[in-house]
């Protein structure tokens, strides 16, 4: 087996035409079957995912395996191709927009998992109050979000089909509430630029007003900012204070 990718609290390795993600044995088992379940659930919107083949354990470890696709991220495309870098962004905003046409009646709620962690937060109680008001006001959807949608989740395989891997925040909701999450990860990877560059392409793709996006930030930031590091902690903080755009 190869070591594909480390994240924090999982290995990924490539054995064949499989995909093993071995979990770190702290890792909550709650949370290891409900990525599971919400990547069983996406399988069947009509969605291109990989397949999940097996729920097993890797030297005592939980380890989810799936279908391993062939093929290059949009991200790993962008860093080679330069020059055809707003194609690829393009084309990213395209397949998030195909995720946001699909419904899954079963996945966790967007706004029911956000007041959860906006209670997880350290933020004092006059801000979240602030925040729950504000997630309260907001439209409510139940469109299929991803919940963690960057350009290294987004495999173009050999053949030309694309695959969207790493279901583990899929939730239910609103659409702007995801674009919100992926323009704080352009941000936190310290490209304010491409964040600017991805929130233009997909409001006028997708005719959304952008200040409705900028009204998800704070929520959305203070969402995020329970788990990660603690610079990406800080940094999230800092957008929960940001202008109110009304």
């Amino acid at each position: 087996m190869e070591i594909i990718a480390k994240r924090i609290g999982k290995i990924v390795y490539r054995d064949g035409d499989k995909c093993i993600k071995v979990f770190d044995e702290n890792y909550s088992k709650a949370g290891i079957l409900n990525e599971a379940l919400n990547q069983a659930r996406i399988e069947e919107t009509a969605l291109n995912i990989p397949k999940i083949l097996e729920i097993t354990k890797v030297d005592g470890k939980w380890a989810i395996v799936e279908e391993f696709i062939e093929g290059k991220s949009i991200a790993e495309l962008m860093a080679e191709d330069s020059d055809n870098f707003d194609k690829y962004l393009e084309q990213f905003v395209d397949v998030q927009m195909l995720i946001h046409s699909q419904k899954s009646t079963l996945l966790t709620k967007l706004k029911d998992k956000m007041n959860r962690k906006i209670d997880e937060t350290n933020l004092d109680a006059t801000t979240r109050y602030e925040l729950h008001t504000r997630l309260a006001g907001m439209p409510k959807h139940n469109k299929v979000c991803h919940g963690d949608f960057d350009p290294s989740n987004v495999i173009i395989a050999d053949n030309g089909k694309i695959y969207i891997i790493d279901w583990a925040h899929a939730t239910q909701g609103n659409a702007s509430a995801d674009v919100a999450r992926t323009y704080l990860l352009f941000c936190l990877n310290g490209k304010e630029d491409v964040a600017k560059k991805y929130m233009e392409i997909f409001c006028k793709k997708s005719d959304t007003a952008r200040q409705y996006i900028q009204k998800w930030l704070p929520i959305v930031a203070a969402s995020q900012s329970v788990k990660g590091k603690p610079e990406e902690r800080e940094f999230l903080l800092s957008w929960v204070d940001v202008v109110d755009y009304e």
